[in-house]
């Protein structure tokens, strides 16, 4: 068997807001849930698990590659919902979206304050 990526837990100060926050960004069904975990599932069947640790919450970056469609449909629902967002992982080009790996890309942070990005070609 080859080696695939299957899921993640990620850290969240609400899980229930951080996978609504998903949910509606990206267009993703909800996903049956058990334990801890509030669960998405992307189309290529990896598991976002969402999960309130009782810890403090450090920043993690997740990427997601995304049709040109769903980009600019996402990158609405940003501004629509005045989500400051970047052109730069360094959060220096504000308000922006950038033009690098021959594709279109966006950063901004959830509702935990992960930094995540908006791709839609990959980098390699």
């Amino acid at each position: 068997m080859a080696v695939t990526f299957n899921h993640t837990i990620i850290a969240s100060k609400n899980r229930d807001e951080s996978a609504r926050f998903f949910r509606e960004l990206l267009e993703i069904p909800e996903a049956p849930s058990w334990g801890p975990f509030l669960n998405i599932q992307l189309a290529d069947g990896v598991l976002l698990q969402f999960a309130e640790p009782p810890v403090d919450i450090q920043m993690q970056h997740y990427a997601f590659l995304v049709d040109d469609e769903l980009f600019d449909r996402a990158y609405r629902r940003l501004c629509d919902g005045d989500i400051e967002h970047w052109a730069d992982p360094q959060m220096r080009r504000s308000g922006e979206t950038n033009t690098e790996h021959g594709g279109r890309g966006v950063y901004f942070k959830d509702p935990s304050g992960h930094a995540i990005e908006l791709i839609t070609r990959p980098y390699l």
